[in-house]
């Protein structure tokens, strides 16, 4: 039998698989972790009570996120002017509440599961927990262990099932290997088979239409810390006019990113007419801008200047950053939460896609692109995808690299090209197959050009999303049901 001598080491064996799943993302991108990691925290589980597996799977959480969301810390302490005692109470208590989306999956895995097939059911419970995560409480899907493989040879995945059927191949490789090291040798068969599956998959799903379109995405770099003030608003509106004259006369397509001037939109309408006047008449200009409407509601927005049509409102906002579910409460605790624009409001679900440079463009802000159902809902009636974001808030962590890594994923996922702006980096152009063509150093204000295709068609994992994925993991968890109540305690 393959177990822990004591419960503890379990534990702690849980704490360092929580480490090794940090390192299967960006920047160290050790992908090959994530099967040692599910090892590490299957080994005797089926030992353990279910208030011990609860302890295990909260001990794997409380590192993943501790090591892995540790940036929370520099948006709170850098930009948001907490104390340093507050900064690391409030990045703590993120990663010890979010650490239940494990505790409390273990605990059921392990009160209504059994032996029989636990290699299936193990990895089932696994996809259906990061679903959990996904929409619970408007959902946290940063750091799903599938999103390690945009470069591991089960790549080719992604078109057909999206992260979470890469989530449910790496959880399996991890339960075959523990069967194998039991010396039940049946289990080199599926495990090889796993395996060889994405290598016999097509290259590609989607065709490039023949007509190129030439791009340029900019990236002001513009300190965060005094981007609202008077100053900030000259400098940003200097640094994005000057960007756009130096670009050379053929782009069809300017992106600048998230909040790129910071003010409103009707404030920035004169500074956005004149850059029109000097736009080469069939250049198009998209840029992320703050819309206050007659009824004082505010939106994060990308509306366009020239050869545009439409607008695109973001729709998934960020928990106590673009608005409060406390916030009686938190109101006054820290400066940040007593931004306007922490009061946004939702725009429309199922959008239009915007129409630029003869381009049907799928938006996602910020955030909304590390959802992958939302991103293949936008990407079915465009052929190309666009996010812009403002990674400031995160310094020089790993934040933005990982987020990075989720934007290819969706890239993968899709067959679609995706323009990432930036106002700091990660600004790059990422190609259907997930690979970045062209990127701009972080921390420099400057801007790249290339040429993108729109794509036709669509992937499987486009047409259909995640459900036949969410299906297939209920019906591995299926077998392993104890039909009968066990006794256990807790």
């Amino acid at each position: 039998m393959l177990s822990y001598s004591r419960p503890w080491v379990g534990f702690v064996a849980a704490l360092i698989a929580g480490g090794l799943t940090t390192l299967t993302f960006s920047p160290f991108e050790l992908w090959w972790l994530g099967p040692v990691a599910v090892i590490l925290l299957y080994i005797g589980i089926h030992d353990l009570t279910p208030g011990q597996a609860l302890f295990r799977g909260w001990c794997y959480g409380v590192a993943l996120f501790a090591t892995g969301t540790y940036w929370i810390y520099v948006s709170i302490h850098d930009y948001g002017y907490a104390s340093v005692p507050l900064a690391v109470f409030l990045t703590a208590l993120f990663a010890v509440t979010l650490a239940f989306f494990f505790a409390i999956p273990f605990w059921f895995y392990r009160r209504f599961t059994g032996r029989r097939l636990a290699f299936l059911s193990f990895a089932g419970f696994w996809v259906l927990m990061e679903v959990l995560r996904t929409y619970l409480f408007t959902g946290f899907p940063w750091l799903l262990l599938g999103s390690a493989h945009v470069d591991s040879p089960l790549s080719p995945l992604a078109p057909l099932g999206g992260v979470y059927l890469l989530s449910l191949v790496t959880a399996l490789t991890g339960t075959l290997i523990t069967e194998f090291l039991k010396r039940r040798w049946w289990a080199l068969a599926p495990l090889t088979m796993l395996w060889i599956v994405p290598f016999l998959l097509p290259l590609q799903w989607t065709t490039p239409s023949e007509q190129p379109t030439r791009v340029a995405l900019l990236q002001g770099n513009l300190p965060q810390l005094m981007k609202w003030s008077e100053e900030g608003q000259r400098r940003a509106a200097n640094t994005y006019a000057t960007l756009t004259r130096t670009q050379p006369e053929n782009i069809d397509l300017i992106v600048w990113p998230e909040t790129a001037l910071p003010m409103f939109q009707r404030q920035a309408e004169p500074l956005l007419e004149r850059i029109q006047a000097t736009l080469p008449p069939n250049t198009a200009l998209l840029t992320g801008i703050v819309q206050r409407d007659e009824e004082d509601r505010y939106y994060n927005a990308v509306i366009g200047v020239g050869d545009v049509e439409g607008e695109y409102r973001k729709e998934h906002l960020v928990p106590f950053g673009e608005y409060m579910p406390l916030e009686s409460l938190l109101r006054g605790i820290i400066a940040f939460f007593d931004l306007p624009m922490s009061s946004f409001s939702a725009g429309v679900s199922d959008p239009e896609p915007i129409r630029a440079a003869g381009l049907s463009i799928g938006s996602a802000i910020c955030y909304e692109i590390i959802y992958p159902d939302l991103v293949a809902e936008r990407a079915r009636d465009a052929g190309l995808l666009l996010t812009i974001s403002n990674d400031t808030w995160f310094g020089d962590s790993i934040g933005p690299l990982q987020h990075m890594q989720m934007a290819r994923l969706r890239a993968l996922e899709n067959g679609r090209y995706v323009l990432r702006a930036t106002s700091n980096g990660v600004t790059s152009i990422i190609n259907p197959e997930g690979r970045v063509t062209a990127q701009a150093p972080r921390f420099e204000t400057t801007s790249i050009n290339g040429q993108i295709h729109a794509m036709q068609g669509q992937t499987p994992f486009t047409r259909v999303g995640s459900w036949p994925t969410w299906l297939l993991a209920a019906l591995f968890v299926l077998p392993g049901l104890r039909l009968r109540r066990s006794k256990s305690r807790f």
